[in-house]
């Protein structure tokens, strides 16, 4: 293990931290304070009579004492030495590895409510997606919905758990704008997984393709490392496409619109390098074989030719004597005080917050370092997705606590991911969360009202203007008046004896329970004010459809209209 190092390199021989062999001067104190406490003892003796001192002084040795307080000393040194870490050689280090991400694109226009494949395009698109997730990518995943314009229905997760809830209730009627815009899906994958420079891949789900496709598609796999896997969902023969309302098809130019694969199309693109065209299948192999691929090259090395030199820390090579010497220290009572000696030296903070586990579960050191007003490490720490909800809630990570509030299906957890998509300034989709939390429990006081006072400011069925938003925010604290982009909410001592640990054991479960009870009641002063000015107090109260693809509807049109988005006018309505 250690053969390469030797012989030594003087010449390049040096140390790693440095500022540790100040430790050295904590060794020194000791050793003093030693030998003045062996030379304290032999004085005191004097004063004995001779012939009492046999019978009132232990029979030992001055000169054994010397030399154990001196091994200690040097195993001491020796440790030290190890800390600072001796190196005298280099070793050579790869690229630094990361793991790719993943985007799901789901076309959901009009088309895809063809029924050439049973029962319909979009609802095989959806069984697929469900059987991609169940074959374990093992990469964090995004759910992009795109139509006229594209939006994130669900961030990079690795709880697929998620995805496959939003799944369901999507359909062309979600989208804010008609039309099947695939540059505007490709920009936002990208944008998605640009959190790494490791390269992503695609998975897109879509029926038509035309010639302009080929020149997209061909500068998306182009412009970097990306891969693009593509399920078509038209056969040969195609489909007429439904109309958008009552029977029929979608007329153009006064014809039914019919829609039907593009072989000539799709094969230039299954041509084009990182770019793969998949043959629909009756079983889930098709997405199997596409899930095994994203599983086989999860992990990206960056530039793996550019290997970085490292000095190789040699420290862990004086354990050994220190060991040693501290063996041949060894009589009962020594060891103990020395080990407890060496733990209380070393300021390493990790070892100590790793044995915590042993004593209290993970929720419960979550607490203690909430209530030191640590919110950004407790919320680390709890494993319960409420209690981190609210930790990153109140560290101000509000995109998070969305995270974690949405896997909360109780009313208190919609009521929360209300607050924290009101601090986002979703307000939108605050007021959709705080109707699904009255539906789940009408007698949720602090949702009821919440829901009231949005009703007010948000006027025409819950589609609210950026500048009134605007205009009503800045009646509350600055802080409230944020606009980041919603994408995924909730609320040493001493030596301990085992008794101890018990009664904190027991009492560990309701004094958690207790306080996130309290910080739950917490509603933003802004969203208190909303609604108190004259105009609308007038304004009646209305009730929202709790419908999941309501939800999401009136999320996507709130993004457009802050965002200005637009379709391409080029773009065909279906």
């Amino acid at each position: 293990m250690f053969d390469d190092l030797f012989p030594i390199d003087w010449g390049a021989f040096h140390f790693l931290r440095p500022q540790l062999l100040w430790g050295f001067s904590g060794v020194v104190v000791l050793l003093l304070l030693g030998l003045a406490n062996l030379r304290e003892q032999s004085s005191w003796k004097k004063h004995i009579a001779p012939h009492l001192r046999p019978y009132m002084i232990s029979k030992g040795s001055g000169r054994v004492k010397l030399l154990m307080h001196l091994l200690l000393m040097a195993a001491l040194g020796f440790g030290v030495l190890g800390l600072a870490g001796p190196t005298w050689k280099k070793i050579e280090l790869p690229g630094q590895v990361l793991e790719t991400p993943m985007v799901i694109l789901l076309d959901l226009s009009q088309s895809m409510m063809a029924d050439d494949i049973q029962p319909s395009r979009l609802e095989r698109a959806k069984f697929k997606i469900t059987d991609f997730l169940d074959a374990g990518p093992g990469a964090r995943v995004a759910l992009v919905g795109y139509a006229g314009t594209a939006h994130t229905i669900v961030p990079l997760t690795r709880d697929y758990k998620i995805i496959k809830s939003h799944i369901e209730t999507l359909s062309p009627k979600v989208m804010p704008f008609r039309g099947s815009d695939l540059s505007k899906a490709l920009a936002l994958a990208d944008s998605l997984m640009s959190v790494t420079p490791a390269p992503g891949t695609v998975l897109l789900f879509s029926d038509d393709f035309e010639g302009e496709d080929f020149d997209l598609v061909q500068e998306f796999v182009g412009a970097g490392d990306h891969k693009l896997e593509i399920m078509p969902l038209n056969t040969p023969a195609g489909s007429d496409v439904p109309a958008f309302a009552g029977s029929g098809g979608v007329k153009a130019n006064g014809k039914t619109v019919h829609s039907s694969l593009n072989s000539a199309v799709l094969g230039q693109i299954n041509s084009l390098e990182n770019s793969s065209v998949h043959t629909l299948t009756l079983d889930d192999s098709d997405v199997a074989l596409i899930a095994k691929n994203v599983r086989e090259n999860l992990k990206f090395t960056e530039q793996p030719e550019e290997k970085k030199d490292e000095w190789r820390d040699a420290g862990l090579l004086l354990v050994i004597p220190a060991a040693l010497l501290l063996l041949m220290w060894f009589r009962r009572g020594w060891v103990v005080f020395g080990l407890v000696v060496m733990f209380s030296s070393c300021g390493q903070k990790q070892p100590v917050e790793r044995f915590a586990d042993l004593w209290y579960t993970r929720d419960y050191q979550g607490q203690q370092k909430s209530d030191a007003g640590d919110f950004g490490e407790a919320a680390k720490l709890f494993d319960n997705p409420l209690r981190q909800g609210v930790a990153y809630y109140k560290a101000g990570d509000y995109e998070e606590a969305i995270q974690a509030f949405s896997q909360d299906t109780t009313a208190i957890g919609s009521y929360n991911l209300g607050l924290a998509y009101f601090k986002t300034g979703d307000y939108a989709a605050a007021q959709m969360a705080f109707g699904m939390a009255v539906s789940q429990d009408p007698g949720l006081k602090v949702a009821q009202d919440s829901k009231m006072q949005l009703d007010k400011v948000l006027p025409g069925g819950g589609e609210i203007d950026p500048s009134q938003a605007a205009e009503q925010a800045e009646k509350g604290p600055a802080k409230a008046r944020q606009n980041k982009s919603m994408e995924d909410l909730s609320g040493g001592g001493q030596e301990a004896t085992k008794k101890d640990m018990e009664k904190e054991r027991l009492s560990e479960t309701a004094t958690t329970g207790t306080r996130t009870a309290k910080e739950l009641d917490e509603v933003p002063d802004d969203l208190k004010m909303a609604g108190t000015s004259d105009d609308n107090q007038e304004v009646l109260l209305r009730k929202i459809d709790d419908d999941p693809a309501r939800f999401l509807q009136k999320k996507f049109e709130f993004e457009v209209k802050r965002k200005k988005m637009k379709p391409d006018s080029n773009e065909n309505s279906w």
